[in-house]
């Protein structure tokens, strides 16, 4: 038998001897495989779940608890971390600020890339390639780059500490990305739908936001999903374009830091706090992310 598979190719060696496995060995290879699939899948849930549940756990438990021995839970649970954050007109209105800005970017962001996206896709003009590169270059650059220039051009025009001011700060980042994505779902489309929406007499902007734009609606959702994630946890430029009126939640969290120390049990309910929003917009969108990392450039 081993001259026999000594004279064979790889292939054929590698068959012969699998040939021989019984199904009950089989079984329990595949049985052993699939438990090993799944306690790295285990693992790996606990160690992405883990800071979120100590997070709410902390946010649950009073300083004094926290500080003393650790607990897997709260011994004593008490919800007047929320309630101080909920109360406090400097606290929740740091979370408008920060939806506010969030909400006034993605608008003018996708406002703005869409008919860029589609004349990248579409039209084929001097310096194409050229200036979709330029646009990709701006990702590139540090936001602490831009922080002398904004400071100083908002503050001459009226829009520090302004809203408006953040949100066209993050354009800077978010147009660039919106286009790219964009311009990869809509390049899938053929352009013979733009052809027969012309010849059945539609105009450009009702064959625009009646035909075209739904047919991408996943890649739009993807695209809002990455520009709020950007704009919500960005705080550089949000920080250094805000002193009193627009002041994000990132920027109020820092000030549970006394000379008496930190108030734990408030900064750890304004970190659950702050998470919803980027989990309901997940929510919302999955859809259209699912489809949007199959289908599109991302």
């Amino acid at each position: 038998m081993s001259y026999q598979l000594e004279n064979t190719q790889p292939g054929e060696k590698y068959n012969t001897i699998f040939s021989r496995i019984t199904p009950a060995q089989r079984r329990k290879r595949n049985a052993r495989t699939r438990l090993r699939s799944r306690l790295l899948l285990g693992i790996y849930l606990v160690l992405m779940i883990l800071p979120i549940y100590w997070l709410l756990n902390m946010s649950l438990q009073t300083n004094s608890e926290i500080l003393g021995s650790m607990t897997m839970w709260p011994e004593n649970l008490t919800f007047d971390n929320y309630i101080g954050i909920f109360t406090n007109s400097s606290w929740y209105m740091g979370y408008v600020n920060s939806i506010a800005y969030v909400l006034m970017n993605m608008l003018i962001t996708i406002c703005v890339a869409l008919p860029a996206a589609y004349a990248f896709s579409r039209y084929s003009f001097i310096g194409d390639k050229h200036l979709f590169f330029w646009l990709l270059t701006n990702l590139m650059a540090p936001p602490a780059v831009f922080l002398l220039p904004y400071f100083q051009l908002y503050y001459s025009v009226g829009l520090f500490d302004t809203h408006i001011a953040v949100a066209l700060a993050h354009c800077l980042f978010n147009i660039p990305l919106a286009i790219w994505i964009l311009e990869g779902f809509m390049s899938s489309v053929p352009k013979e739908i733009d052809e027969t929406a012309y010849i059945d007499g539609y105009s450009f902007p009702r064959f625009f936001v009646k035909i075209f734009i739904p047919m991408i609606r996943s890649g739009i959702g993807v695209t809002l999903f990455f520009l709020f994630m950007f704009s919500w946890v960005e705080l550089l430029l949000a920080r250094t374009l805000t002193a009193t009126d627009a002041q994000p939640i990132g920027m109020i969290m820092t000030r549970t830091s006394t000379a008496s120390g930190i108030d734990w049990g408030t900064l750890a309910a304004a970190g659950v706090l702050t998470i919803l929003p980027g989990i309901l917009v997940v929510y919302f969108v999955r859809h259209h992310i699912a489809k949007g990392f199959a289908l599109g450039r991302t």
